[in-house]
């Protein structure tokens, strides 16, 4: 309704000022619309002090009327990014949010800032001087690097969107707190380093990487282009914020490889009434990722199928998760039906990555940049030992399946990898380092992993010790 009013009003003012001007000499013309556009800048400094003055009230809360879910923050190195800081604040703003800008850098700010270099130091358990108090550049960047990340996760509720851009030193800062904000708070960062190997800056968060194509190095016809883009990316994120469906089933992890997808597939689809079933790539990042969600309590339990990437730890390979696999579910205690997919192999790249000392092993070339290494009986009987020592730490329950006609699609009688042997070393190691209880088994299924019946003796397996 007042919309209406508005409308209708401004049509008659347009008519009366046109019949006045009908009415009216040239020089009293030129007064008379230099009058009117007095009038309407006026109009539009009110609008913006009324907008600034809302924001003192709340300097907390973006704009309500825009739909932008508290403040994006801002981050750089001003020492050095000053000019990109401020054309990035800028359109932000134009975007209709409220802006918080951070300083990480290591010297003088040469741009206004929110939240000063010297409060992000404050953070570090060693005092400011150990930020900034050095000649060392390596030793300042990592210790910012740990300052800025006390200061996201101490100000996470403040924190609706966070956008940072940097060379190699403030990826390095800006990321590792990034890092450590909750799944789905937007976080873009424009990196001189986004082409690349982004695992260090990335880990299992779900940072967006942002290629600068320039140098970070002063504004020009590109990199206005790309800073453009990712202002209005972050805005667009930060203006529809992810509203949770209502479900009330509990969540369960399950890990997945190419060679153990029927599997993994039919349990997804024999659990989906009563769990919600979440399924990670089980490439390294998969199984950590999946792990932080069990230890942050975003999951209930997990259905490990595929347990590959032990093998590429044990062995050598290169999608290792790390060795501290199986360490959420010790600490959780959460229910946990595991099984031994995958553990036939371990991955390389292109055929001319894999090392020398392997020279002479069974290969599979999944594609020209994939190439898989048959496990030996000895390298499985190792892995085997190396869970089982793990799950015996566990005081949740624990179930292990053990399918004997094969642990992949490339396990199986008559395919590439088949080797009963292997097999058996590894369900032998198994059975005989676990240590069995009343709430910890291993069970051996006379089928294939790829098979409906182990899909279907998964599903019930963890239905019954959850």
């Amino acid at each position: 309704m007042r919309e209406a009013v508005k409308t209708l009003f401004k049509e008659v003012f347009n008519d009366i000022c046109v019949k006045i001007r009908e009415k009216l000499t040239f020089e009293a013309k030129n007064f008379f619309n230099t009058a009117l556009s007095c009038i309407a800048s006026l109009q539009s400094f009110l609008q913006i002090v009324s907008a600034k003055r809302s924001n003192l009230v709340r300097p907390d809360i973006c704009r309500a009327e825009k739909g932008i879910d508290r403040v994006i923050h801002l981050v750089g190195t001003s020492d050095t990014k000053s000019a990109e800081i401020t054309y990035l604040a800028d359109l932000l703003k134009q975007g209709g949010a409220d802006t918080c800008i951070i300083d990480v850098g290591t010297r003088a700010a040469g741009c206004a800032v929110n939240v000063s270099s010297s409060e992000i130091a404050a953070q570090h358990p060693d005092g400011t001087e150990a930020v900034l108090g050095g000649d060392d550049r390596g030793q300042a960047v990592a210790a910012m690097a740990d300052s800025f990340a006390r200061y996201c996760h101490a100000n996470q509720s403040k924190i609706g969107a966070i956008i940072g851009l940097g060379g190699g030193g403030g990826t390095s800062i800006v990321t590792a707190g990034m890092r450590t904000l909750p799944y789905g708070v937007p976080k873009l960062m424009v990196s001189t380093l986004a082409s690349g190997d982004v695992a260090p800056y990335v880990g299992t968060s779900d940072i967006i990487m942002m290629p600068s194509v320039t140098d970070i190095a002063g504004l020009n016809r590109i990199s206005r282009r790309i800073l453009h883009n990712a202002a209005h990316a972050i805005l667009g994120m930060a203006a529809a914020p992810y509203t949770a469906p209502d479900d009330t089933r509990p969540s369960v992890g399950l890990s997945m490889f190419g060679v153990t997808t029927p599997s993994v597939t039919q349990i997804s689809e024999e659990i989906a009434a009563r769990l919600d079933g979440v399924i990670f790539h089980a490439t390294g990042t998969g199984g950590r990722s999946m792990e932080e969600l069990l230890g942050q309590g975003m999951l209930d339990g997990l259905i490990d199928i595929t347990t590959t990437e032990i093998a590429d730890e044990v062995v050598g390979g290169v999608l290792s998760a790390g060795p501290a696999r199986l360490d959420a579910v010790i600490a959780s205690g959460k229910p946990y039906v595991g099984s031994v997919g995958a553990l036939d192999m371990v991955n390389f790249w292109a055929p001319d990555t894999v090392p020398e000392r392997f020279k002479d092993r069974l290969f599979y070339h999944h594609n020209s940049n994939v190439t898989l290494m048959r496990t030996t009986a000895a390298e499985a009987a190792e892995i085997g030992t190396w869970i089982a020592g793990k799950l015996n730490k566990s005081t949740g329950p624990v179930c292990l399946l053990l399918p004997e006609k094969g642990i992949s699609a490339l396990d199986i009688e008559g395919g590439p990898f088949w080797d009963v042997a292997a097999n058996d070393a590894l369900f032998t190691a198994l059975e005989r380092t676990l240590n069995q209880t009343a709430s910890r088994s291993i069970k051996r299924l006379p089928c294939h992993i790829n098979d409906p019946a182990f899909s279907a003796a998964a599903a019930q397996a963890y239905f019954d010790i959850s």
